[in-house]
Protein backbone atom coordinates (compact mmCIF):
# COMPACT_ATOMS: atom_id res chain seq x y z
CA UNK A 1 0.00 0.00 0.00
CA UNK A 2 1.48 3.57 -0.98
CA UNK A 3 1.56 5.96 1.64
CA UNK A 4 -0.50 8.14 0.51
CA UNK A 5 -3.48 5.36 0.24
CA UNK A 6 -2.41 4.54 3.76
CA UNK A 7 -2.67 8.27 4.66
CA UNK A 8 -6.45 8.07 3.16
CA UNK A 9 -7.09 5.13 4.69
CA UNK A 10 -6.19 6.35 8.65
CA UNK A 11 -8.30 9.41 7.76
CA UNK A 12 -11.00 7.36 6.97
CA UNK A 13 -10.88 5.61 9.84
CA UNK A 14 -10.25 8.79 11.88
CA UNK A 15 -13.96 10.08 11.00
CA UNK A 16 -15.67 7.07 11.57
CA UNK A 17 -14.12 6.55 14.94
CA UNK A 18 -15.16 10.06 15.43
CA UNK A 19 -18.68 9.63 14.28
CA UNK A 20 -19.01 6.83 16.62
CA UNK A 21 -17.94 8.31 19.63
CA UNK A 22 -20.40 11.74 18.72
CA UNK A 23 -23.37 8.98 18.15
CA UNK A 24 -22.82 6.68 21.26
CA UNK A 25 -21.89 10.33 23.72
CA UNK A 26 -24.96 11.71 22.18
CA UNK A 27 -27.07 8.53 24.27
CA UNK A 28 -24.94 8.71 26.91
CA UNK A 29 -25.27 12.62 27.99
CA UNK A 30 -28.64 12.45 26.67
CA UNK A 31 -29.17 9.45 29.52
CA UNK A 32 -27.04 10.45 32.17
CA UNK A 33 -26.49 14.45 31.63
CA UNK A 34 -22.50 15.25 31.61
CA UNK A 35 -22.02 14.52 35.10
CA UNK A 36 -23.20 10.81 35.16
CA UNK A 37 -22.14 10.34 31.77
CA UNK A 38 -18.79 7.83 31.92
CA UNK A 39 -16.35 7.99 29.35
CA UNK A 40 -15.87 4.22 29.88
CA UNK A 41 -19.46 3.26 28.45
CA UNK A 42 -19.35 5.47 25.42
CA UNK A 43 -16.19 3.94 24.14
CA UNK A 44 -17.36 0.67 24.70
CA UNK A 45 -19.98 1.85 22.92
CA UNK A 46 -18.40 2.98 20.15
CA UNK A 47 -16.02 0.38 19.66
CA UNK A 48 -13.08 2.39 20.45
CA UNK A 49 -10.86 3.71 23.37
CA UNK A 50 -9.68 6.50 25.48
CA UNK A 51 -6.76 7.68 23.87
CA UNK A 52 -9.02 7.65 20.49
CA UNK A 53 -11.60 9.61 22.24
CA UNK A 54 -9.52 12.30 23.75
CA UNK A 55 -7.18 12.23 20.86
CA UNK A 56 -10.59 13.96 19.05
CA UNK A 57 -11.86 15.72 22.33
CA UNK A 58 -9.65 17.30 24.94
CA UNK A 59 -12.25 16.10 27.54
CA UNK A 60 -15.97 14.97 28.15
CA UNK A 61 -16.95 18.57 28.35
CA UNK A 62 -16.02 19.11 25.01
CA UNK A 63 -17.20 16.24 23.53
CA UNK A 64 -20.35 16.81 25.01
CA UNK A 65 -20.30 20.74 23.67
CA UNK A 66 -19.80 19.14 19.99
CA UNK A 67 -22.29 16.94 20.68
CA UNK A 68 -24.72 19.19 21.23
CA UNK A 69 -23.35 21.73 18.84
CA UNK A 70 -23.89 18.60 16.06
CA UNK A 71 -27.80 18.22 16.92
CA UNK A 72 -28.41 22.31 17.52
CA UNK A 73 -26.89 22.77 14.08
CA UNK A 74 -28.60 20.00 12.77
CA UNK A 75 -31.86 20.91 14.14
CA UNK A 76 -31.32 24.76 12.70
CA UNK A 77 -30.50 23.12 9.05
CA UNK A 78 -33.62 21.19 9.33
CA UNK A 79 -36.15 23.63 10.74
CA UNK A 80 -34.93 27.23 9.05
CA UNK A 81 -36.56 30.14 10.42
CA UNK A 82 -39.93 31.24 8.26
CA UNK A 83 -40.85 35.04 9.71
CA UNK A 84 -43.27 35.21 7.53
CA UNK A 85 -45.15 31.82 8.34
CA UNK A 86 -44.34 31.87 12.08
CA UNK A 87 -47.13 29.41 12.76
CA UNK A 88 -45.71 27.14 9.80
CA UNK A 89 -42.61 27.20 11.78
CA UNK A 90 -43.86 26.40 15.17
CA UNK A 91 -45.17 23.40 13.65
CA UNK A 92 -42.09 22.77 11.86
CA UNK A 93 -40.19 22.61 15.44
CA UNK A 94 -42.71 19.93 17.01
CA UNK A 95 -41.97 18.05 14.40
CA UNK A 96 -38.44 17.85 14.71
CA UNK A 97 -38.40 18.20 18.69
CA UNK A 98 -40.59 14.64 18.02
CA UNK A 99 -38.38 13.40 16.15
CA UNK A 100 -35.11 14.56 17.77
CA UNK A 101 -35.88 13.82 21.75
CA UNK A 102 -32.45 13.10 22.43
CA UNK A 103 -31.63 17.16 21.37
CA UNK A 104 -34.56 18.24 24.04
CA UNK A 105 -33.01 16.17 26.67
CA UNK A 106 -29.25 17.41 25.92
CA UNK A 107 -30.36 20.81 26.00
CA UNK A 108 -32.04 20.08 28.91
CA UNK A 109 -29.21 18.90 30.69
CA UNK A 110 -27.12 21.87 29.34
CA UNK A 111 -29.22 23.85 31.19
CA UNK A 112 -29.47 21.85 34.54
CA UNK A 113 -25.65 21.24 34.58
CA UNK A 114 -23.92 24.07 32.59
CA UNK A 115 -25.92 27.25 32.48
CA UNK A 116 -28.49 28.00 35.19
CA UNK A 117 -29.62 31.44 33.97
CA UNK A 118 -28.84 33.25 30.65
CA UNK A 119 -28.62 32.07 27.25
CA UNK A 120 -28.70 28.44 26.93
CA UNK A 121 -26.10 28.87 23.95
CA UNK A 122 -24.82 32.66 24.59
CA UNK A 123 -22.24 31.96 21.27
CA UNK A 124 -25.38 31.64 18.88
CA UNK A 125 -26.13 34.34 16.36
CA UNK A 126 -30.01 34.91 16.15
CA UNK A 127 -29.40 38.29 14.59
CA UNK A 128 -30.20 37.04 11.08
CA UNK A 129 -33.79 35.50 12.50
CA UNK A 130 -35.00 38.36 15.18
CA UNK A 131 -33.99 40.85 12.19
CA UNK A 132 -36.05 38.62 9.79
CA UNK A 133 -38.97 39.07 12.52
CA UNK A 134 -38.45 42.71 12.74
CA UNK A 135 -38.89 42.91 9.02
CA UNK A 136 -42.17 41.28 8.96
CA UNK A 137 -43.04 43.69 11.72
CA UNK A 138 -42.01 46.33 9.98
CA UNK A 139 -43.59 45.15 6.87
CA UNK A 140 -47.21 44.76 9.24
CA UNK A 141 -47.50 40.76 8.80
CA UNK A 142 -45.84 40.41 12.39
CA UNK A 143 -47.32 42.01 15.70
CA UNK A 144 -45.01 45.26 16.83
CA UNK A 145 -46.01 44.83 20.35
CA UNK A 146 -43.57 42.01 20.85
CA UNK A 147 -39.36 42.40 20.57
CA UNK A 148 -38.55 40.39 18.13
CA UNK A 149 -36.01 38.59 19.82
CA UNK A 150 -38.92 37.61 22.43
CA UNK A 151 -41.31 36.28 19.65
CA UNK A 152 -38.18 33.70 18.27
CA UNK A 153 -38.12 32.64 22.27
CA UNK A 154 -41.86 32.57 22.81
CA UNK A 155 -41.89 30.66 19.58
CA UNK A 156 -39.60 28.32 20.04
CA UNK A 157 -41.46 27.60 23.78
CA UNK A 158 -44.54 26.83 22.73
CA UNK A 159 -43.10 24.21 20.00
CA UNK A 160 -41.76 22.52 23.24
CA UNK A 161 -45.46 22.56 25.10
CA UNK A 162 -45.27 18.60 24.41
CA UNK A 163 -41.72 17.76 24.42
CA UNK A 164 -39.41 15.76 26.14
CA UNK A 165 -38.94 18.99 28.65
CA UNK A 166 -42.39 18.77 29.14
CA UNK A 167 -43.59 19.05 32.67
CA UNK A 168 -47.26 18.07 31.65
CA UNK A 169 -47.56 15.96 28.11
CA UNK A 170 -44.43 14.43 26.58
CA UNK A 171 -45.34 13.59 23.09
CA UNK A 172 -44.23 10.22 21.09
CA UNK A 173 -43.90 8.66 17.74
CA UNK A 174 -46.26 5.98 19.26
CA UNK A 175 -49.07 7.94 20.22
CA UNK A 176 -51.86 7.30 17.79
CA UNK A 177 -51.56 10.31 14.36
CA UNK A 178 -54.67 11.93 15.74
CA UNK A 179 -52.90 13.27 19.00
CA UNK A 180 -50.30 14.81 16.50
CA UNK A 181 -52.43 16.53 14.40
CA UNK A 182 -54.80 18.08 17.09
CA UNK A 183 -51.43 19.26 18.55
CA UNK A 184 -49.98 20.63 15.35
CA UNK A 185 -53.67 22.77 14.83
CA UNK A 186 -53.68 23.92 18.34
CA UNK A 187 -50.03 25.50 17.90
CA UNK A 188 -50.75 26.93 14.57
CA UNK A 189 -53.90 28.66 15.73
CA UNK A 190 -51.58 29.41 19.10
CA UNK A 191 -49.15 31.21 17.30
CA UNK A 192 -51.20 32.56 14.40
CA UNK A 193 -53.16 34.71 17.43
CA UNK A 194 -50.20 35.50 19.71
CA UNK A 195 -48.57 37.00 16.76
CA UNK A 196 -50.83 38.19 13.81
CA UNK A 197 -50.42 42.15 13.02
CA UNK A 198 -52.02 44.75 15.78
Amino acid sequence: MTDERQDRRIRSDGRATRRRLLDAAAREFADHGVAGARVDRIVAQARANKSQLYSHFSSKETLFEAVLDEHVTALTDATPLTPHDLPGYAVRLYDAYLATPDLVRLATWNRLERRPAGRLFPDSDDSPKTAAIAACQAAGTVTSAIDPHDIHSLVIAMALTWSAASITTTATTSEPPRAHRRRRSSLHTAVHNAFRPD
